[in-house]
């Protein structure tokens, strides 16, 4: 009676040849040779790892095969070829040897191992083919795909993301595409809108689009954050995909598996994140404006901010929004310790910059900035939101007096300009008719079209300012009809709104304050125009813009030296000085 246990082991890299079930050819050929050699093969002794690369020893099937051939279970261990064991010379060696340790003979198909200096030689020289072989793959694969990708060629690409559908090349016309699915597409702009217009959690869309009925791409009608994440990220959805977002690197060292992750991986890589300004662009159809996609990152951020408190709740009315004029760092709240009352009772806290203690900025303080008491900079705050809400006109007497006092000059100033560009520009066409026939020579001719050049690009600089400043006029209209619409809505419940309410409604008007040494200045914040194409104009958000004419700042008169009472037509608010003093009443 034959006692010899014989045991199988195949293995497929990928999971694209685990889906196709390729495996399946590996293991009828093992199947057949150890029925041709007589032996037993029972179910729990083969051994297939499907989707695992021979790059590392860490495959589930192959530790449970090497505890088994150490516990003496097995006798002989069939294999298709060497490169299925490891695609690694050294790794062959070290599997090969240690099974042979155990007791256990090792064959492989395409090839009897034999004990000769030659046969060890051949199956040396195998092994380092093998290692090889599987080099040049992927260095031929990662070009392949980084050329293809510099081309626009979207077979490069993972996958269609929702509100897309990949046709390959035999349906394309000879060339791979993006073809947008109407019904997904719709739901990519709800999402994008409700996010960077109506400024909503992730949470929130999820279950709006959970109400409606909406389905995912896998048919689900339950919405998860990291689907609607992926959304919000993807840059395709304003017609820009992108290529190389997160190239793979060797899985770096773990403490333990990630939660809902087996223990040993499939594949012994890991994912990087890579600047956007290294990505390749690859141009699909567009689903929503650059603007909005713009506008969502940014809200996107903002919550990531606010994130902590929505997890703790929040303790100050102004939580996340003060901002140090100075170092550019938040603000955060701090109440005094019952140590510095010295007795009295003062149970107030301060808003106080980050870069003032040492202990969170490396041991060294790095700004020298006053810190504010809650109380009173919250009530400032407040008591600006309800007078803007009040007389939203005050948003347009400001923005008048900083952009163009003018705007019939204005539109004058237009048409005028475009007219000398016109003039300028039949200039160049008769300089450069002129030119081409030989009426002009060459040294008069190089220095009158620089000039001419230059002046061209004068005046379009001055147009484009005059535009945007007229375009602005437009959306001054636009944002004064808002806001009074907005304070229409809400002036009922101002007198009766409790923190989180009063919270609402600062978050929905201020975007930043700004904490100076003797100032405190308020931003606000205003919603872009629907389907502005431009990038630029995110800046219309913002009452306060940085790279255009400021739209709608209103500066509060917030100073260091207002403490305590209220003085008629002044917000209150209290500051220390600079040189620690407490200040003076007024």
């Amino acid at each position: 009676m034959n006692t010899m246990q014989a045991a199988l082991y195949a293995r497929v890299s990928s999971a694209q040849q685990a889906e196709a079930h390729t495996v399946a050819s590996q293991v009828v050929a093992l199947r057949e040779r150890i029925a041709v050699d007589g032996l037993p093969l029972p179910t729990a002794l083969q051994f297939i790892d499907e989707g695992y690369s021979g790059a590392t020893l860490v495959r589930p099937a192959l530790e449970r095969l090497r505890d088994v051939a150490a516990a003496g279970a097995v006798d002989r261990l069939y294999v298709h070829s060497p490169d299925r064991l490891a695609r690694k010379y050294a790794y062959q060696v070290l599997l090969v040897d240690e099974f042979q340790r155990a007791g256990v003979a090792v064959i492989f198909l395409n090839r009897e191992l034999g004990r000769s200096p030659e046969d060890d030689l051949l199956l040396q020289v195998q092994g380092m083919m093998a290692e090889y072989e599987r080099a040049k793959i992927i260095e031929r694969h990662r070009r392949g795909k980084l050329h293809a990708a510099r081309a626009g060629a979207v077979s490069v690409l993972s996958g269609a993301p929702y509100g897309y559908r990949y046709v390959p090349k035999s349906e394309g016309r000879g060339q791979a595409h993006y073809e947008m699915i109407p019904d997904e597409a719709r739901v990519v702009r709800q999402v994008l809108d409700w996010i960077g217009r109506d400024r909503l959690t992730i949470g929130e869309v999820c279950r709006r689009l959970t109400q409606a009925g909406e389905l995912t791409r896998t048919g689900k009608t339950v919405w998860d954050r990291s689907v609607v994440w992926g959304m919000l990220k993807n840059p395709a959805s304003m017609g820009s995909a992108a290529f190389g977002k997160t190239p793979q690197e060797p899985l770096r060292p773990r403490l333990r598996a990630q939660r809902g992750r087996p223990l040993q991986p499939r594949r012994m890589v890991s994912t990087r994140d890579v600047s956007p300004q290294d990505w390749i662009t690859i141009p699909v159809p567009s689903l929503v404006e650059p603007a909005l996609f713009v506008a969502v990152q940014e809200q996107l951020r903002e919550n990531q901010r606010h994130a902590r408190q929505s997890r703790r709740g929040a303790l100050y009315l102004l939580q996340g929004l003060v901002q140090c004029q100075h170092c550019d760092y938040a603000y955060y709240g701090k109440r005094l310790s019952p140590s510095a009352r010295k007795g009295h009772p003062r149970a107030y806290a301060y808003y106080r910059c980050l870069g003032t203690d040492a202990s969170r900025v490396g041991g060294e303080r790095v700004c020298q900035n006053t810190q504010v008491r809650t109380d009173l900079l919250d009530l400032a705050v407040w008591q600006e939101v309800c007078a803007l809400l009040a007389q939203p006109e005050r948003l347009a007497e400001e923005y008048q007096r900083r952009l163009h006092p003018d705007r019939h000059t204005t539109r004058t100033s237009l048409t005028t300009l475009e007219a000398q560009l016109g003039k300028r520009r039949q200039g160049w066409v008769r300089l450069i008719d002129s030119d081409a026939e030989a009426l002009i020579e060459k040294q008069e001719f190089e220095p009158r079209i620089t000039r001419l050049r230059q002046r061209i690009a004068h005046v379009e600089a001055q147009r484009q300012q005059l535009a945007e400043e007229d375009a602005l006029h437009t959306d001054l209209r636009l944002i004064i009809g808002r806001l009074e619409d907005f304070a229409a809505q809400v002036q009922d419940g101002l007198a009766e709104a409790d923190g989180s309410r009063k919270r609402e409604m600062i978050r929905a008007l201020v975007k930043r304050v700004e904490v100076a040494y003797d100032q405190v200045k308020g931003v606000f914040r205003i919603d872009p125009r629907p389907g502005d194409p431009s990038p630029e104009k995110k800046s219309l958000q913002d009452c306060r813009g940085s790279h255009q004419p400021t739209v709608g700042e209103y500066r509060p008169r917030w100073t260091g030296q207002t403490v305590g009472e209220r003085v008629p037509g002044r917000p209150v608010c209290r500051c220390y000085r600079r040189d620690g003093e407490k200040p003076t009443r007024h």
